[in-house]
C-alpha cells in the first residue's frame, strides 16, 4: 500500500487602509496536510489542519479507504524543488512600505481618498509518497492594492490599481499611481476603433471551458469538432506555462505530481487546435491525451482544471503593436462575460484611454461586446513584450462597442 502527504503552507501579513489612513494590521499562518494511501483501486484521504503526528494522519486516511473513492493510477516519481523568493519581508518592513506608499498617494494626489491593503504572501506546496516523489514550490510577493475615488465623486469607487512584486520597488507603484490618477478628470472621447488594452487572464475563462477534454468528449465544447482545425490567429498561441516572471504562487506539478515537459504544455498553436486538458481520470475515461492538468483538492481525489494559461507573447511592444493607435483601458467592468455561444459583451463602468503607455483621460461609461473566435482571431492584435501598464503582460484586441 502506497502512502502519500500533501502539505500546503502560507504566511500572510496586510496593512489595511481605509479613508487614506492605516486602520489595521493583520496575520495569519496556516498549515494544511491531506494524508493519503492507495491501495490500487481506491484512496483513502484525511485532510489534517495544523499539526498531527504523521502516522496518526495515515491511520486515518486508511480507515477512510471505506468511503471507496476511486483511484487506480500510478503514483508520480522524481526530486524538484523550486524556490521563486527574492525577498521576505519583516512585519516592520512591510509597514514601513506601506506607510511610504500612502504618503505619496496622499501627498501627490489630495482630491482622492483611498483604501485597499500593503500584503505579503509566502506560499508552499509540496508532494511526497512513498514512490520516491519529492516536490515542493515556494513563492513570496509583496502587494499593494489600491481602491480610489476622487472627492467629487458621487460613486462609492471610481476604479482600483494592484501591483504585485518580488523584491519591492516602490518606483513602480509610485509611477503607476502616477499613470492612473494624473489625467483622471480629463474626461475624453471614445476612438472610432475600440482596441481593448488590459490583462488577458479575464477573456480566457470560455477558452478554459471549451478546452475541458470531458466537455470536448461529451460533445458540451464549443471547440467539440476542432481539433486539429485552424480556429484562430496565425499569431495565436496558448500554453499551460508555469515558467514566466508573472506566475504567482502556481506550483510546477499538479494536483497528481505530474510535471510538464519544460514546464510548459502547448493547447492551441499558431491558431491551431492541438488538444484538451485532461487529467489520469479524464485521460483514462475519454482516452484523451494526458495532460498533466490535475487540481488538487486536500479532501478528496483530484479533479481536471489545473491550467495556466499564457498567450505567447509578440516581439514586438504594446506601442510597437499599435503602431500609432490609441487603445481603451478598463478599469472597472461588471456585469457582464461569455454566454454559451461564445459571445462576450460586459458594460464598462470606468475606463482610460490611452497610447499603448500612458492614459491619456477618462472616457464615458460604454459596453462592448465580441465573440471568443473574433477577440483570438481575426480582431486580435497581440501580448505586448514589455509590461507598460499594469507591470504584468497585456492583451491587444478589437472589440464593437456601443454607449
Amino acid at each position: 500500500m502506497e502512502r502519500e502527504l500533501i502539505t500546503s503552507k502560507y504566511d500572510y501579513s496586510e496593512v489595511q487602509i481605509e479613508e487614506t489612513k492605516i486602520k489595521a494590521f493583520n496575520k495569519d499562518s496556516r498549515t494544511d496536510r491531506s494524508y493519503r494511501v492507495y491501495d490500487g483501486e481506491y484512496a483513502g484521504i484525511q485532510y489534517v489542519q495544523g499539526s498531527i503526528d504523521d502516522e496518526e494522519g495515515y491511520k486515518k486516511a486508511q480507515d477512510n479507504l471505506a468511503l471507496k473513492r476511486p483511484y487506480k493510477f500510478t503514483l508520480e516519481t522524481g526530486t524538484r524543488h523550486r524556490d521563486k523568493t527574492e525577498r521576505c519581508y519583516t512585519d516592520k518592513e512591510l509597514m514601513e512600505i506601506a506607510r511610504e506608499a500612502l504618503d505619496y498617494l496622499k501627498t501627490h494626489f489630495p482630491d482622492f481618498i483611498f483604501s485597499g491593503s500593503v500584503n505579503a504572501n509566502c506560499s508552499v506546496r509540496a508532494m511526497t509518497n512513498t514512490c520516491g516523489l519529492d516536490v515542493s514550490n515556494t513563492d513570496t510577493v509583496l502587494s499593494v492594492d489600491i481602491e480610489f475615488k476622487h472627492k467629487d465623486s458621487k460613486d462609492i469607487s471610481d476604479g482600483w490599481f494592484s501591483i504585485g512584486q518580488r523584491d519591492f520597488q516602490m518606483k513602480k507603484f509610485t509611477d503607476m499611481a502616477d499613470n492612473y490618477l494624473t489625467n483622471f478628470t480629463n474626461t475624453v472621447d471614445l476612438p472610432e476603433e475600440l482596441i481593448i488594452q488590459t490583462q488577458y487572464y479575464w477573456c480566457l475563462s470560455k477558452l478554459n471551458e471549451s478546452l475541458d477534454a470531458e466537455n470536448i468528449a461529451l460533445g458540451t465544447s464549443l471547440l467539440k469538432d476542432k481539433i486539429g482545425q485552424k480556429v484562430f490567429a496565425d499569431s495565436f498561441t496558448l500554453s499551460h506555462d508555469v515558467t514566466d516572471k508573472e506566475t504567482w504562487f502556481a506550483p510546477f506539478f499538479d494536483g497528481e505530481g505530474v510535471t510538464c515537459e519544460g514546464d510548459r504544455h502547448i493547447y492551441i498553436q499558431n491558431g491551431v487546435i492541438l488538444s484538451g486538458y485532461a487529467d489520469k481520470h479524464t485521460a483514462d475515461k475519454y482516452g484523451a491525451p494526458h495532460t498533466g492538468s490535475a487540481g488538487l483538492n486536500m479532501k478528496d481525489v483530484p479533479y481536471n482544471g489545473y491550467t495556466n494559461f499564457r498567450i505567447q507573447r509578440s516581439d514586438k511592444t504594446v506601442k510597437e503593436l499599435l503602431d500609432g493607435r490609441l487603445t481603451v483601458v478598463p478599469i472597472v467592468a461588471a456585469g457582464g462575460g461569455f454566454n454559451d455561444k461564445g459571445e462576450y459583451v460586459t458594460p464598462v463602468q470606468t475606463a482610460m484611454l490611452c497610447d499603448g503607455e500612458r492614459f491619456i483621460g477618462r472616457l464615458p461609461e460604454f459596453t462592448f461586446k465580441g465573440s471568443m473566435y473574433d477577440m483570438f482571431g481575426k480582431d486580435f492584435i497581440g501580448v505586448g513584450s514589455d509590461d507598460p501598464v499594469f507591470n504584468d503582460k497585456q492583451i491587444l484586441m478589437r472589440m464593437q462597442y456601443s454607449k
